[in-house]
């Protein structure tokens, strides 16, 4: 790739960037008082979170049957209030042990 294209392609991608954080700030200039909007506001990093993690936990191992049993170990290690640290040793864990088995 020519250094020409990358810097292009750099500079729209800060832009793209610096847009989506400005602009909510430029919209809204006063503290939002609605409960709904408020509540989805709230759970948006959450979703995007899932959204970019759940899929390349899949194929990140090398069989998806240890992938959906590291995936489950985690989603019941995680509902019984333990640290991201234990949810995660766990899981990882979990991959290891059932991709020794398989």
């Amino acid at each position: 790739m020519e250094i020409k294209t990358f810097l292009i392609y750099l500079a729209v991608i800060a832009g793209s960037t610096y847009l989506i954080r400005v602009i909510p700030f430029v919209l809204v200039n006063r503290k939002l008082t609605n409960r709904y909007v408020r509540s989805f506001l709230y759970y948006i990093p959450y979703a995007v979170l899932a959204a970019m993690t759940v899929p390349a936990a899949f194929y990140a191992t090398r069989s998806v049957i240890s992938a959906v049993s590291g995936i489950v170990v985690a989603a019941l290690v995680s509902l019984k209030y333990k640290s991201l640290i234990v949810v995660a040793s766990v899981a990882c864990i979990t991959v290891f042990l059932v991709e020794l088995v398989i």
